[in-house]
């Protein structure tokens, strides 16, 4: 039997003693098709959810959790965590700040503690899948217990 590789968003649900479940996936390439990768390991491909850093005009990072199926609306993300205006961060610049790269950045595990808020239309599924912290690992987890581990919240921040 394979050993399976734990990641550091893992590590912390562990030790949270948070249910998850655990997928890999062939991850060398940058950009992933998340829906490719939920049907790929027999997941409901609506439940797939990709993470997005942004930043204020102050430089203060805020973190968006939404489906794969849609785009961030900068507007309704920037009045949901009490900002004018923010806009997306650099790719150059994610590693430095979060920890991760992209196509393996997950809500669990950055760096720092960042304001976190996941698109309110996922409150309607019971269960969500996120980015397990590096690329070729996915993790499958409650709605309910992600919030609590990212001390998130639920907004209404897409198109």
């Amino acid at each position: 039997m394979a050993k399976v590789v734990k990641t550091n968003a893992m590590r912390i649900l562990d030790q949270l003693k948070v249910t998850y479940l655990h997928f890999q996936y062939e991850g060398k390439e940058e950009n992933v098709d998340g829906t490719l990768v939920s049907r790929k390991n027999n997941r409901d491909h609506t439940l797939g959810h990709k993470t997005l850093v942004t930043k204020s005009t102050t430089n203060d990072l805020f973190v968006f959790v939404i489906p794969l199926t849609k785009e961030l609306d900068l507007k309704k993300a920037a009045k949901a965590v009490g900002q004018k205006k923010i806009e997306m961060l650099p790719h150059k610049d994610l590693l430095k700040y979060t920890g991760y790269i992209k196509g393996g950045c997950s809500p669990i595990g950055m760096k720092k503690k960042y304001e976190t808020v996941i698109e309110m239309s996922s409150e309607d599924r019971k269960d969500i899948i996120i980015s397990g912290g590096k690329r070729g690992h996915i993790i499958e987890m409650s709605i309910e217990n992600l919030l609590s581990v990212i001390d998130g919240k639920l907004a209404d921040v897409c198109k």
